[in-house]
């Protein structure tokens, strides 16, 4: 009967579905996966510096051709 009980885990699903709607959930985890997706991409770009400085530069330079 402990936290492994999946009777447990339904009943918890349920009351945090009761509190906070399912619309704030969806925007909950929305958010975290894009926090997720972010600090994925943040590190991809810190193990590989060659390619995250000419992203840099390639984004400064279409930033000045609009201004």
């Amino acid at each position: 009967m402990g936290l492994s009980s999946i009777w447990h885990w339904i009943i918890v699903l349920v009351i945090v579905v009761l509190i906070f709607g399912t619309k704030k959930l969806r925007n909950v985890g929305k958010d975290l996966g894009g926090a997720v997706h972010d600090f994925k991409e943040g590190l991809d770009k810190g193990s590989h510096p060659e390619s995250a400085k000419k992203d840099d530069v390639i984004e400064h330079e279409s930033d000045q051709n609009k201004s």
